[in-house]
């Protein structure tokens, strides 16, 4: 497998507004339930995003570089046995994001996703 340069991190605006001024962000509540913070690649996204998050707005996506996470970062079998990035060892690193992007999904979990994601 290749590592991608980006990977995505969901979060709602209450969850990531108080780390946009703080030097890492702890993640959402199922990621401290689960004991690691979970993202998804490019062509995982729109799936998450339609299983977990239908008929939510004003989500945040996290365009994070995987460069920047180090040996914390471990890819393990999720979804349908694809295998998913998962960030062990603490608050993602403000200084890994490399942009940030709104979006609404449906009620039916459709979205469009922002142009960057690739």
């Amino acid at each position: 497998m290749t590592t991608p340069d980006l990977i995505y991190k969901i979060a709602t605006e209450a969850a990531y507004a108080p780390a946009r001024n703080a030097s890492g962000f702890a993640g959402m509540p199922i990621d401290a339930a689960d004991g690691y913070m979970h993202f998804s690649t490019a062509s995982q996204l729109a799936e998450t995003l339609r299983l977990h998050f239908a008929g939510q707005s004003g989500l945040v996506i996290l365009a994070v570089r995987t460069s920047d996470l180090g040996d914390n970062l471990v890819w393990e079998a999720s979804r349908g046995g694809a295998l998913f990035p998962h960030l062990y060892g603490g608050p993602l690193p403000a200084s890994a994001i490399a942009w940030e992007a709104r979006v609404d999904v449906a009620a039916d979990g459709s979205t469009t996703l922002p142009e960057a994601v690739r």
